[in-house]
């Protein structure tokens, strides 16, 4: 990690584009050939054309023109620009696929488990154990911000931008992986086999309620973002200390085992998204490396 970070240091400080500039760019060039590819199809494409021309602009600007609000502008504007993507996903996907994958994630569940584990699990559903796991699966956000707040307030810039570098680069995995496996998830294809409502303690149905707003109209599955960027944020856990990533450690089973027991997820999409997190841990290092070089 230490040969990682001395790369480049300090070039948040100058007017070159880092690794996450560089990726948040490739990122709004590829969903821009899209807008343009499914134009036709696409209602709002004029107003996404408008903002895949003044989301980088803005970034070039901030870079190449130094300010008083470049250093946390640069620091910190990968996260709502992801937030973006994620709520651009909502329109692109259905105009650019016009049938979803439930029912072939589902039957690859099937056929490996001899069961829909999401309607297995009520065997063991309780409300007590509902309310837990909703809880651990709403914080799934804030812990991976967490990570990037701890090391900010160390004042450990570098292991931070390595690890925005990281989670920006896992969102955008699956956002792509939404667009070519788009898929609701079983809490709507496989609603009529369930026998119990989920029902929590306290605070539950507020939760599902919030996260249904979020959520609404989108194709989210595969792979599991949940499991791929809680995976990544315990793997970066590790840059703030080692108590933090034993804390991790702990709640990252929870959070994926959740993922199935509330029927937001296929197990299937579980196996992607650990895959995808894998994939970037052994694959950062190199890419980011690489991207630091140049411009």
């Amino acid at each position: 990690m230490a040969e990682i970070l001395t790369v480049a240091p300090g070039r948040m400080t100058t007017t070159r584009f880092c690794p996450v500039d560089k990726l948040i760019f490739g990122y709004f060039l590829l969903t821009g050939l899209i807008v343009l590819g499914w134009w036709s199809t696409l209602p709002q494409a004029p107003g996404l054309l408008l903002w895949h021309l003044l989301g980088p602009a803005l970034i070039v600007y901030e870079i190449k023109r130094p300010n008083r609000a470049t250093w946390l502008f640069r620091n910190w504007y990968p996260l709502p620009y992801v937030g973006y993507f994620y709520k651009e996903m909502a329109l692109l996907i259905p105009a650019v696929r016009h049938n979803d994958a439930d029912r072939w994630l589902a039957t690859l569940d099937f056929r490996f488990w001899h069961a829909n584990p999401c309607v297995w699990l009520e065997r063991i559903q309780t409300p007590a154990l509902t309310e837990f796991e909703q809880i651990a699966y709403s914080l799934f956000i804030p812990a991976v911000i967490l990570v990037a707040v701890l090391l900010w307030r160390k004042g450990r810039f570098e292991e931070f931008q390595y690890y925005a570098f990281l989670i920006a680069a896992g969102y955008l995995v699956s956002y792509i992986g939404y667009i070519i496996v788009p898929a609701r998830g079983p809490r709507y294809l496989l609603k009529d086999l369930q026998h119990i409502p989920l029902q929590g303690l306290w605070f539950t149905k507020y939760l599902q309620d919030g996260l249904d707003r979020l959520e609404a109209y989108h194709y989210d599955c595969f792979p599991s973002g949940h499991t791929e960027l809680t995976i990544l944020a315990w793997w970066g856990s590790r840059l703030v200390s080692k108590r933090w990533f034993a804390i991790y450690f702990a709640y990252t089973p929870f959070l994926i085992f959740a993922t199935v027991y509330l029927r937001y997820h296929y197990t299937v999409d579980l196996l992607a998204g650990a895959t995808a997190a894998l994939a970037l841990i052994l694959a950062t290092p190199a890419v980011y490396r690489k991207l630091s070089k140049g411009a």
